[in-house]
Order: C-alpha cells, then structure tokens, then sequence
C-alpha cells in the first residue's frame, strides 16, 4: 500500500480513509503541529543540514543543548547524538571489540548492536555454560529493552547469576522504550542497577517516539568521551542540529504526549478483554493479536495495523500500535473487534 501522507490517526488508501494503527510514532510527533513548528524555527536558526565533523574548530550550541537534554532526560552521565540510531549501535560495538572478550546477546537482538561472533546468551532455556565458568574475562552482553513480539521490558536479573569474575559492560537497545516507558518516558536505562554490571551503555534511534532523524548513544561521561573521539564519529556528520535543537526546545510537548499516550492505554486497559489470544499489557503501546483471519477483520472494517512477515516465521505478524494521537473513538471500535474475535 502507498501512500501520499504521513498516516497518522487515520491513513488514506485508494481515496477511502481507514483508521491506522501502525508505525512507531508512538507520541505522535511527525504531524503535531506545535512541534513542526519548532522543527520549522530551527531550521530557520540553524538550516536543513551541517556536514562539517563535530570536531572541527565551529561548535553549533544546538548539540549542548539537545544532547545535556537527552542526558537528563534519560538520567544518564552524558549522550551523544548521531545521525541514525544504527550508526549508534554500530559504534558503540566497533568501539567494544577492542575492550571485550567475549560478547553474548539476547534472543532477537536488534541487527544495530549485533557483534560478530557474538554468543547466544541462552542456549535452550538455560544460561550459556560459558558465562559460568572459571574464566576471568571481560564480557559484554547485548540486548534490546523490549524484544520483538513482547509487550514488557527484558528481565535482566539473570545478570545476576553471572560469576563476579566475568566484568559486564551491558549494551541495551531502546529504541521501542525512550519515550515510552519510565517516569515521563525516559526508558529503563536509569532503572538498571545490577551490581554485577560494571557499565551499561544505551542506544536508540530517536526516529520513534521522538519523532525525529538521528541516533542516541548515553552511558558514563568516561565512555562518551572515547566515543567522541573516535574515528568513526570524528569524520561522520552529526544528526541535523536543527533536530537536535527541536529536542531542548519540546520537553513540554514530550511530556503532554507521553500522558496522552498512558491516559489511551489505560483506557483501552479497562475495555480491552485479554488472554493468550491478545497480548497487551497497559504500559506498553503494542498489541500482538494471535487471531486466525483478524488482519481480513481488520480491513473488512476499514482498519490497517503493521502486518508483515519475518524471515524466520511462518506466519504473518500483526502488531497493534497505539499512539498518543489516538481518539476515544478509535481506541472502542479497534477494542470491540478485538473482543468480538479472540474466542
């Protein structure tokens, strides 16, 4: 299906209008017209791009402000922006390859923060015996906050089976929780507390919730600093300053979407009938309905959600997303045919 506008609470199709329930733009920020127009005055102030290294002699003040933003925002020492949040991961691997020993990642981790020759951090339904044994190494373990197809962030207590002599660095994508999940959206980052890690790093593309182009890296002051440094960053361009100046200047606009997306998630808590068919959960803006026949449903009632098919999967996936656009109204009729077709 193309189209020839941002969908979206609604999407047009073929010239008939549907109601949307796709994409990533969880607080609805691509077409809220108070934050265009801060987009607009920054770009007035500081143009449509700055290809120049963020190490040359010109500093633009917009990457202070929107990166001591995103640091206080996520509770972090420091961050760093870049131009994708691929570009993020990407680094912060590169840069890990030459201070680990041993990487190990999570079921489904996000191609962006992918090492090679990296372990799986579970083989079957038990941890890999290789975290366990008498080595004394430096590790670094890879994980996505929300993995595909759940609704709750990871549980990272297994960390803490892990052998003291094993020095954990954990590297953990946000990028479908900044904005979302914590106080006021600010993701799960400042929660992880786990004496067994001796540094986490976050990542995240800032193209979802936050409704814009570029790429977070947040960790220690020490490690932003080598990340700064680097090679890679050194002789890249940065994200669009006027992007980054947008961060600084939206916190109000941040925090109205956020409560507008928890006030639709209650709400569709308190309607919505749940079992093993309809996973939801009421902090989370996904819903995975596994209904035989539900995207026809769907469709039949003039309704588009996410739906394609992973390479590793039989079946089509129909992802459910919920954004802080979305109307009273939207959230019955999606709730009704949900609970007309999970028996």
């Amino acid at each position: 299906m193309k189209v020839n506008q941002f969908p979206d609470r609604t999407i047009e199709i073929d010239n008939e209008e549907y109601l949307y329930f796709g994409g990533t733009a969880y607080l609805g920020l691509p077409t809220h017209p108070e934050f265009q127009n801060l987009i607009i005055k920054n770009i007035l102030n500081w143009g449509t791009a700055y290809g120049s290294s963020r190490s040359a002699n010109i500093k633009l003040n917009a990457y202070e402000n929107g990166e001591r933003f995103l640091a206080d925002f996520i509770n972090a020492d420091a961050a760093l922006t870049l131009s994708s949040g691929m570009l993020a991961g990407k680094l912060v691997v590169e840069i890990l390859i030459q201070e680990t020993d041993l990487f190990f990642h999570f079921p489904d981790t996000h191609t962006a923060i992918k090492a090679q020759n990296s372990l799986p951090f579970f083989i079957g339904n038990k941890l890999n015996p290789r975290l366990l044994d008498n080595r004394t190494e430096k590790i670094t373990i890879l994980t996505d906050s929300v993995p595909s197809f759940y609704v709750q962030p990871i549980d990272l207590t297994i960390l803490n089976s892990i052998p003291s002599h094993k020095e954990i660095t954990l590297v953990i994508d946000e990028s479908h929780s900044l904005g979302i999940l914590g106080t006021n959206g600010c993701g799960i980052y400042s929660t992880i507390n786990l004496p067994t890690i001796k540094r986490k790093i976050m990542v995240s593309s800032l193209g979802k919730a936050f409704g814009l182009t570029g790429g977070v890296i947040a960790s220690d002051s020490e490690f932003i600093n080598q990340i700064a440094t680097h090679d890679t960053f050194v002789s890249s361009a940065g994200m669009n300053a006027a992007f980054v100046q947008t961060m600084a200047d939206a916190t109000v606009i941040y925090l109205q979407q956020h409560k507008k997306l928890k006030d639709n998630l209650n709400y569709i808590n308190t309607r919505l009938i749940t079992n093993k068919a309809v996973l939801f959960d009421p902090e989370y803006p996904l819903i995975y309905p596994k209904v035989e026949g539900i995207n026809e449903i769907f469709t039949a009632n003039k309704i588009i959600v996410t739906n394609f098919k992973y390479p590793t999967d039989t079946k089509d996936l129909n992802r459910i997303v919920i954004t802080a656009n979305h109307k009273k109204e939207d959230l019955d009729t999606i709730i009704q045919l949900l609970n007309q077709n999970q028996f």
